[in-house]
């Protein structure tokens, strides 16, 4: 079976190789110290082996669960906020269709979201769609006291029960959480939810192969196994591969070495719209894991050639501070070709009988080259196709880049300490007890101004 492949090319011209060989060494050590875990962070590395870990019984029981929301529902509203939601969305987005969401006639339910943001209108908006449907709630967070996934399952709790009565509005739910303690572990203890655990040593950005991304994704009628096979596929190359045929070794190599350069600025693009909310997840993960000590690469998101017509002009002509990843899929799942034309008035029969993916396949090229010439260095990364194995081998390919890529810049990929800047400062602002004293300080602030 083929892998994902990472092709360095248009990246390496714009680096000393001399100094990039010294990766090979430093790559295997960060491994080591993952491997080991001696590093910091180490007590966040329970992703580190999952794919091989995951049993068999806990895979049965996520299709069960899946099963049952599915037959008591036409919605199942996923409640989270950061890697809570976000690796199953983009996971579900790649593998669908891109139009799935306008047939009412799917074999499983509709995965919507909420509790990713403080906007009224968009929860009144969600209740309001689902006030006629039947529906079911997973609900996903560790403590059970982030602002706002709590405040989205306050509401959503409510209307399941008004809706349902308690007792059935308890077979409706599912709680994601903590295994012993946390406000939402007791409440499901005291309803009978049906519960997962999240693991203590697998912080949020990095659980999309656990319950808190397969769950959703099996929901929505996709192959669990094959996504964790792909993921164990990545790991194993990971951990055997040589340098030059380690994928994760180096694309952390090459993002460090171009970051050593200047390139503070990583655009992930794609030329296939349904891998766009990859890109959003992949900005989490490292934007989350890299963005400390005033150090990082900032990841930034494009989606070609749609954005060719927008932010193509800075990628091309500003400040030379960017490289791009670039994700190519090389097969589609149809074929289209584009039909001749008698009048030919918009000059395109040139094009008659090539497929649109050809059409699209020489798009990316020649921005690849035109990029490169443009003093923009591009990394390109093959999927043979979009399925679930591969899309299991990217997740991990990625999760594991990260973790090297932060070692390699010697901070701690697994915290997030500057989450906490905004929550503070936020819960001072609505009074929430115990900030009183940031409270004065902050009302004297505004007044000042």
């Amino acid at each position: 079976m083929e892998n994902i492949k990472i092709d360095l090319t248009n990246a390496i011209p714009f680096i000393d190789l001399t100094d990039f060989n010294k990766y090979e060494k430093l790559t295997a050590e960060k491994n080591d110290l993952l491997k080991s875990k001696s590093g910091k962070g180490n007590e966040f590395l329970g992703w580190n082996n999952l794919p091989n870990e995951i049993p068999s019984e806990l895979i049965s029981e996520i299709n069960l669960t899946a099963k049952h929301l599915n037959q008591i529902s036409e919605i199942i509203v996923v409640i989270g906020i950061g890697g809570s939601y976000l690796g199953s969305k983009a996971v579900i987005e790649a593998l669908s269709g891109n139009f799935d969401y306008l047939n009412t006639n799917k074999k499983n339910s509709t995965i919507l979201y909420a509790g990713h943001n403080l906007s009224e209108d968009y929860h009144y908006e969600l209740l309001n769609y689902i006030k006629d449907k039947t529906f079911s709630i997973i609900v996903i967070s560790k403590s059970g006291t982030t602002t706002e996934p709590s405040i989205a399952f306050r509401l959503l709790r409510k209307e399941i029960e008004d809706r349902f009565g308690k007792e059935q509005a308890s077979k409706r739910i599912v709680a994601i959480t903590d295994s012993s303690k946390g406000a939402l572990r007791e409440l499901a203890n005291k309803e009978h939810y049906k519960t997962f655990d999240i693991s203590d040593d697998i912080g949020g950005r990095y659980s999309v192969l656990t319950p808190v991304g397969l769950l959703p994704i099996a929901c929505a009628g996709f192959n669990i196994k094959d996504i964790i096979l792909g993921a164990k596929s990545m790991l194993k190359q990971s951990e055997e591969n040589p340098f030059n045929n380690n994928p994760t070794y180096q694309y952390a190599a090459i993002r460090n070495a171009l970051y050593l350069e200047g390139r503070t600025i990583e655009i992930l693009a794609n030329s296939t719209p349904r891998l766009n909310f990859i890109s959003e997840w992949w900005k989490q993960l490292f934007g989350e894991s890299e963005g400390k000590e005033n150090k990082g690469i900032f990841p930034a998101s494009a989606s070609f050639t749609t954005d060719l017509h927008s932010i193509g002009q800075y990628i091309q002509d500003g400040i030379r501070n960017v490289f791009e990843t670039i994700i190519s899929i090389e097969k589609t799942k149809y074929n289209l070709s584009i039909p001749t034309d008698i009048d030919n008035l918009d000059k395109l029969n040139y094009l008659e009988g090539k497929s649109m993916d050809y059409v699209n396949k020489m798009a990316e090229l020649g921005t690849s080259i035109a990029h490169s010439d443009g003093q923009v260095p591009n990394i390109k990364i093959s999927m043979p196709e979009l399925n679930e194995f591969y899309i299991g081998e990217l997740l991990y390919f990625f999760e594991k880049s990260c973790a090297i890529s932060g070692y390699l810049l010697e901070i701690n990929p697994f915290d997030q300490p500057g989450v906490e800047a905004y929550k503070n400062n936020m819960f001072s602002l609505l009074g929430k007890p115990g900030f009183e004293e940031k409270s004065a300080l902050i009302n004297k602030r505004l007044k000042k101004n």
